[in-house]
């Protein structure tokens, strides 16, 4: 009984893991030459301490837009926002970097994982679902 397995069927801390190294491996993805120094938005005090966050966020940027299209670079501004610390002043909620987000969603365009959607945002291409089906799959055979 051999049922074939989605990206909705696994856990999401499992697929991004799984997919983010899937990304690294197949090599097509470029790190631009700032990830090392940049901050993943305004809030931050510190850039990421994992080498290999660019991956992670592109893995779940397409998880995302595989299980909700039509999301753009202001909906995923939102998403990775966090909580700005004013000092004695109360803290607010402020927006993630945008040019990170539209660069992953770039790459991923070229890697024709996604594509834009005429009604706004992006969606996911058929070879971008048969794609993170497939590591989906290798997570729960794994599992």
């Amino acid at each position: 009984m051999a049922t074939a397995r989605t990206v909705k069927d696994v856990s999401p801390h499992e697929f991004v893991k799984g997919y983010a190294a899937h990304l690294k491996r197949s090599g097509k993805m470029e790190l631009p030459e700032w990830t090392d120094i940049v901050k993943t938005g305004t809030f931050k005090e510190l850039a990421p301490y994992d080498p290999d966050w660019y991956y992670i966020r592109a893995a779940s940027i397409a998880r995302k837009i595989y299980l909700r299209g039509g999301l753009g670079v202001g909906a995923f501004q939102r998403i990775y926002g966090g909580r700005k610390r004013n000092g004695s002043a109360p803290p607010h909620f402020c927006k993630s970097s945008g040019g990170i987000v539209r660069h992953i969603l770039q790459q991923l365009e070229t890697m024709k994982i996604i594509d834009m959607d005429p009604k706004g945002g992006r969606r996911i291409t058929s070879n971008g679902r048969r794609d993170l089906d497939q590591v989906a799959g290798r997570i729960v055979v794994a599992v």
